[in-house]
């Protein structure tokens, strides 16, 4: 026992939160020490940050060297850029954000089920760990093997049930296989009777690597978007959002493209009804006032445009930290157009508290 938890004290040490540092303070009203309190109409908004990432180097070590060597050196390495929790701290406070939901991008869907079972304990063991010493300021997403849906299963029963985290973390597809195939079934069912919020997190469109070639991020800026607009797509389509009306599912990076594009799905099945073998019991854009999106969008009029499509009460705060994308989240909600005052206060931690199970601060 003191081995473990000397190996756990190691690894929650070696907690990556890795990026380029979001220094740049957020115009606010502060308190003494620095910290930008959020307020609207002369109420404190209880913040919470859904899309943050981190990494355990503990856990890809575990992985051993000829897997690691097959992914980019950008999602592994971070030279220079790991920061501990205390400079992570200090910018939450600068941005107004009360609360992060740590979650760790799966790299592992091709790994065999013993490496995986390494990794994913470590991941998750750590993050429980970690959010443990600082509860009031960190929750996580368990991560899980999708690929060994029998072994995912029974990690999520761990992470939920005895480990205390509060969702579970996916990529956009595992390993090219979209998740409503019914070898996944079981963990959506799962997820379902838990009750948990599964944070859909893309990982580009790998099909389309030869096209995204050249200047500009487009594996990033085009090929993240797309992977999420092509998950749900599926949920959707292929009956799977039909079959578990009680999924709970948090899209990054504002939905993909379905909050600007939507109704083009209404018409695809009306248009080429040849081409579809399913009759779903309502019209997809209906399905995308189920689901959860972060904030990422930058603008008020993507703000808008994502209210008239999905919802202000089905939207949380996201910044994508590390990444600089938006270091003016809380910002862009308080400026949603439109919004009311308890609609900014859920989009901004109101709706995240709910589904994470946290408590806001009393006072």
């Amino acid at each position: 026992m003191t081995n473990r938890r000397q190996f756990l004290q190691r690894s929650v040490a070696g907690l990556c939160f890795v990026g380029c540092g979001l220094g740049e303070r957020a115009h606010a009203q502060s308190t003494v020490s620095g910290k930008r309190e959020v307020v609207v109409n002369g109420k404190r908004a209880f913040t919470v940050d859904v899309h943050a990432h981190c990494q355990v180097p503990a856990a890809l070590q575990a992985a051993g060297e000829t897997r690691l060597a097959k992914i980019p050196k950008t999602t592994i390495a971070y030279p220079g850029l790991q920061q501990v929790a205390g400079e992570r701290l200090r910018e939450m406070d600068a941005q107004g954000i009360d609360m992060q939901a740590l979650s760790i991008n799966p790299v592992w869907y091709g790994w065999d089920r013993d490496v995986c079972e390494k990794v994913i304990d470590i991941n998750n063991e750590t993050l429980a760990s970690f959010t443990a010493q600082h509860p009031d300021r960190f929750v996580a997403f368990a991560s899980v093997s999708l690929q060994h849906p029998d072994l995912a299963v029974a990690q999520l029963e761990k992470a939920i049930k005895r480990l205390n985290l509060r969702g579970v973390a996916v990529g956009g597809s595992v390993d090219g296989t979209d998740f409503s195939d019914p070898r996944f079934n079981p963990v959506w069912a799962r997820c379902e009777e838990l009750g948990i919020l599964v944070f859909i997190h893309p990982q580009s469109t790998p099909g389309l690597a030869d096209r995204f070639k050249g200047n500009g991020v487009l594996s990033n800026i085009i090929g993240n978007p797309l992977d999420t607009t092509i998950a749900l797509s599926h949920l959707i389509f292929d009956g799977t959002l039909d079959k578990y009306p009680g999924l709970k599912i948090l899209a990054a990076h504002g939905g993909g493209y379905l909050g600007s594009y939507a109704p083009r799905s209404d018409r695809g099945c009306l248009t080429f009804p040849d081409q579809c073998n399913r009759q779903l019991r309502k019209k997809p854009t209906e399905y995308l006032r189920d689901i959860y999106v972060d904030n990422i969008v930058f603008t008020p009029e993507a703000m808008r445009h994502l209210n008239a499509e999905i919802g202000y009460e089905r939207i949380m705060l996201g910044s994508d930290y590390p990444y600089p994308w938006e270091k003016h989240a809380v910002d862009v909600i308080l400026g949603a157009p439109g919004a009311t005052d308890e609609q900014k206060l859920a989009m901004l931690g109101g709706t995240a508290a709910k589904l994470l199970g946290v408590k806001p601060p009393q006072g």
